[in-house]
């Protein structure tokens, strides 16, 4: 069993998280958030595992955390940046490290129907829309984000964030990317495809947490047993 620091302790997600590694028999050996997460960086105790779902700002206190004590890294933070991103990419080159925003399989599923669709129907209009909880501070969602890429790889289709005013006829191949927030939603990602006279709809509904939670721990104890390097969440649940 792993010794294991959870980032983002007092959150939704953390606590949950700490509860689940218990619960399969690892140790918490610490829990750290904004005020108290530059202790990482020289007073923290050793552990074989860093989970992270806090804020981009506390990223650099877990890389060099990992770099200090050798730690595998599992990040559920949204709303990194390009340097946030490379950072990781680095620390995979010494270290076991996995980045996702979304840690269900069912979405993870989703991201791979979605490519298919759009690439067996390439000149049908593409919508993306993204439910969660009215106290998310990050918009478009992480997943909403994937879904993008799942659906444009190649990132060269042009994109629009909700629409205003007199805006015209849509573009040829534009994507819509749009995000509602309110209540308690966990989290809910539609792939809407347009043909003519036909729609084709995909949806995964998270009912709680709990998926997501689970999702991170079972990729935890997978990447555990892997070697250095960075890898995404399909790889690990379906490589």
């Amino acid at each position: 069993m792993a010794r294991a620091i959870v980032v983002g302790a007092a959150g939704r997600m953390g606590t949950l998280v700490a509860a689940e590694l218990a619960a399969r028999g690892h140790e918490v050996v610490g829990g750290y958030d904004a005020d108290t997460v530059a202790q990482l960086d020289e007073t923290a105790p050793a552990a074989d595992l860093v989970v992270d779902f806090s804020a981009p700002a506390a990223l650099p206190h877990v890389v060099a955390y990992a770099r200090r004590t050798g730690a595998a890294v599992v990040s559920g933070t949204t709303g990194l940046g390009d340097d946030d991103l490379a950072a990781l990419r680095a620390l995979g080159e010494t270290n076991r490290v996995i980045w996702a925003s979304n840690y269900s399989l069912g979405v993870a599923v989703l991201r791979r129907a979605a490519a298919l669709a759009a690439a067996a129907l390439p000149d049908w209009d593409v919508e993306i829309v993204e439910t969660h909880h009215n106290q998310k501070v990050d918009a478009p969602s992480g997943t909403a984000k994937a879904l993008l890429a799942a659906v444009d790889p190649a990132g060269e289709r042009p994109v629009v964030s909700g629409r205003e005013g007199v805006c015209g006829p849509r573009r040829p191949g534009e994507i819509g990317v749009h995000a509602l927030r309110g209540g308690t939603v966990a989290g809910t990602h539609e792939v809407h495809l347009f043909g003519t006279d036909e729609e084709l709809c995909l949806t995964h509904r998270a009912t709680s947490r709990q998926i997501f939670v689970a999702g991170a721990v079972t990729a935890a104890e997978r990447l555990l047993a892997r070697p250095a390097g960075l890898y995404d969440f399909d790889t690990l649940m379906f490589g």
